[in-house]
């Protein structure tokens, strides 16, 4: 057993020697490796210019005609543009709801813990609209009318302190409209 695997390893240790030998560059005795330096002779640059292309020069533009004269616009549109407008801000002044965010910072059966909350809120921010209801048996408590998710965002992050279980919500909201 012992004569067979030093055959063995005998054999595959040959056959990797040759492989090595078989792939080493060839080297030739009579062929001394080029070491001295031949100075360079600078060859004549090449003329390309039969490659470069020709373009021909640009005809002159003819000159405008002289502009035309403005021509004044007619006001027989503005008055029933003016009658539209009017119209539509009658409509505006008459909606009080618009879709937009209230912030839910309570939501519980402690009337007591609500009220303490909505206290801490608005003494803190007294311009902030409360709006709390009761349905048995569970007490919800929103604060402001936001029209944007933005401002709602940043309210949320002012009163996150007061109220670290509040949520952001979407509802209809009171359109305040002294603030327009």
């Amino acid at each position: 057993m012992n004569y067979l695997l030093r055959n063995v390893l005998f054999t595959s240790a040959l056959l990797v020697l040759g492989s090595c030998a078989a792939s080493a560059p060839a080297r030739t005795a009579t062929t001394a490796p080029d070491t001295i330096r031949r100075p360079t002779v600078a060859a004549a640059p090449e003329d390309l210019s039969r490659y470069r292309p020709v373009f021909t020069p640009p005809k002159a533009l003819p000159t405008p005609p002289a502009s035309k004269p403005a021509v004044a616009p007619t006001n027989q549109v503005n008055t029933q543009i003016e009658q539209r407008l009017r119209d539509q801000a009658f409509t505006n002044q008459n909606v009080k709801y618009a879709q937009g965010f209230r912030l839910l910072v309570y939501i519980g059966l402690e009337r007591d813990e609500a009220m303490a909350i909505r206290r801490a809120i608005i003494s803190r921010y007294p311009e902030e609209t409360d709006y709390m209801t009761f349905k048995q048996p569970v007490y919800r408590l929103w604060v402001g009318d936001y029209l944007t998710r933005l401002e709602a965002e940043q309210a949320l992050l002012r009163i996150r302190p007061l109220a670290p279980k509040a949520e952001l919500e979407s509802t209809q909201v009171l359109l305040n409209k002294t603030t327009f």
